[in-house]
């Protein structure tokens, strides 16, 4: 093998090195970008609680932007790196190679140029040869560091942040419950009340014949005005002190099961 031969070989291996590296970026990348996207829609999806129309297009938005991301810096890289898809030429790589290694500059470029010349005598052959010698040392592979793309994690770190805080803070369901909602784009979904009804009573143990007065509080964003009870076409509304209150003087079981509490431990003696 020539001096020259020996050289291109070793560009040619610099370029599998470049995309290599391309691809480690790309995965980083791709990974930081995909996530923060990810966590974008779910909580678009979350605050807005949009109609299946809407969430729909979210959903297909996200899967367009997923994939543009996947080409760009995964298929791309690999494409090029297999030599399925046209890289950087070897004069391009050279000029990289030059810029890292002072010594080299343009000698490596001159040599390349020199030998695309359509007229090459024994001369001028003798002196790419005799110029290419003197690179053999050079390791140009050396002028790519996969270690630079540590900058890149700190975009990665963004994404395992939120998940990390909101898996501390207990508050999964924030991407738990959107991520099912939009994954099921088409099913429509009601948002839930900004308030929740909490019966406070320690226990629901009533003697038969006596009354039982039922303590409700209203816990959440927004405080209801008027609560009542439909049963039987008659409205019964709760009053208050403080507290939410409902006195009942005939009980029966399968009425207060029909009002949605929770009365599996209630019992009569």
């Amino acid at each position: 093998m020539s001096n020259f031969q020996n050289i291109q070989s070793k560009l040619e291996e610099f370029v599998k090195k470049y995309y290599t590296n391309e691809l480690i970026k790309g995965l980083i990348l791709f990974s930081s970008f995909g996530l923060l996207y990810f966590i974008f829609t779910l909580l678009l999806e979350h605050f807005l609680w949009l109609q299946p129309t809407s969430r729909t297009l979210l959903f297909w938005v996200f899967v367009l932007v997923e994939l543009l991301l996947l080409v760009k810096y995964i298929i791309v890289p690999i494409a090029k790196l297999l030599g399925l898809k046209k890289g950087i030429s070897l004069e391009e790589a050279s000029k990289i190679i030059g810029n890292h290694f002072k010594e080299v500059d343009d000698k490596l470029l001159n040599i390349l140029q020199l030998h695309d010349t359509s007229s090459q005598s024994e001369l001028l052959v003798a002196s790419i040869d005799q110029k290419a010698k003197g690179l053999q040392l050079i390791p140009f592979k050396g002028a790519i560091d996969f270690t630079s793309n540590k900058k890149h994690l700190k975009y990665l770190a963004i994404p395992i942040v939120i998940w990390l805080v909101t898996f501390i803070s207990g508050n999964t369901s924030v991407f738990s419950d959107s991520y099912d909602r939009v994954l099921h784009h088409q099913v429509a979904y009601e948002p839930p009340a900004p308030f929740s009804f909490h019966v406070l009573n320690d226990n629901l143990d009533v003697i038969e014949g006596k009354p039982l007065k039922l303590n409700i509080e209203t816990r959440g964003e927004v405080v209801p005005e008027d609560v009542q009870v439909h049963f039987l076409n008659q409205n019964y509304y709760l009053q208050s002190n403080g507290l939410l209150f409902l006195r009942f003087n005939n009980l029966f079981n399968f009425i207060l099961n029909l009002m949605g509490f929770n009365l599996k431990n209630t019992r009569f003696i």
